[in-house]
C-alpha cells in the first residue's frame, strides 16, 4: 500500500477516535471561556478533526505529484472524507450544537453527488471535484471546527461566527449539489435511455 493510501486510511481511522473524545465524557476537565464551557475531551476531538481534515489534501497531492493515484486510492478518498464530515455533523446533533435537519441536508447531498459520480463511473464518465465542491468542503471544516469549540475565539466579542459559518455551509452544500447536477446532467440523460 502506498503513502497516499496509508494518509488516507489514517484520517478513516481517526473518525471513530474523535467521536468517542467527543460523546464520552472523559474526566479531563473542562475550561470555561467566555461564558462557554468547553471539555478538555472536546479540545482533544477538535485537535485530531483538524490534523484529519488537512490530511484531505495531502493525499492527493501526494499520489498526483508521485504518481501514486490508484483505483482504491479513488475509491478510499472521498469516502473518508464523507466518513469524516458525517461523524463530526451527528456527533454535533448528539451534543445538541447542530439542527438535526442541517445535518441531514449535508450529508443527503454527499449521498447524492456520491451516487451521481457512481452512475458516472458505469457510464465510463469521471466527475472530478469541482471548485465549488472544495469551497463547500473548507466551509464545512471550519463550520465544524468552530461548533466543536463553542465559537471559540469569537464567542469573546459575542459574534456568532460559527452561526454564520453554518449556514454558509448549508448554501454551498446547495449550491456546489446543483452545480453538479447540472454540468453533468448527460450522465442522467444517458442512463434514462
Amino acid at each position: 500500500m502506498n503513502l497516499p493510501n496509508k494518509i488516507t486510511l489514517a484520517r478513516i481511522f481517526l473518525v471513530p477516535i474523535i467521536m468517542v473524545f467527543l460523546l464520552i465524557r472523559f474526566d479531563f476537565g473542562e475550561i470555561k471561556i467566555a461564558g462557554e464551557v468547553t471539555t478538555y475531551s472536546e479540545l482533544i476531538a477538535t485537535f485530531i478533526f483538524i490534523v484529519a481534515a488537512s490530511t484531505d489534501g495531502l493525499d492527493g497531492y501526494i499520489a498526483r505529484k508521485r504518481k501514486l493515484v490508484t483505483n482504491l486510492g479513488k475509491f478510499l478518498d472521498p469516502l473518508a472524507d464523507k466518513l469524516l464530515i458525517s461523524a463530526a455533523l451527528i456527533s454535533l446533533v448528539e451534543m445538541q450544537r447542530l439542527d438535526a435537519w442541517i445535518a441531514i441536508v449535508i450529508i443527503s447531498r454527499e449521498f447524492a453527488v456520491t451516487g451521481l459520480r457512481m452512475v458516472a463511473a458505469a457510464e465510463g464518465f469521471v466527475i472530478s471535484a469541482s471548485k465549488l465542491g472544495k469551497l463547500k468542503t473548507v466551509t464545512q471544516i471550519i463550520a465544524i471546527v468552530l461548533l466543536m469549540l463553542n465559537n471559540f475565539p469569537f464567542n469573546y466579542i459575542h459574534f456568532p461566527f460559527a452561526q454564520i459559518m453554518v449556514w454558509i455551509a448549508v448554501l454551498m452544500t446547495i449550491i456546489s449539489g446543483v452545480d453538479y447536477f447540472i454540468k453533468n446532467k448527460q450522465v442522467i440523460e444517458i442512463k434514462q435511455n
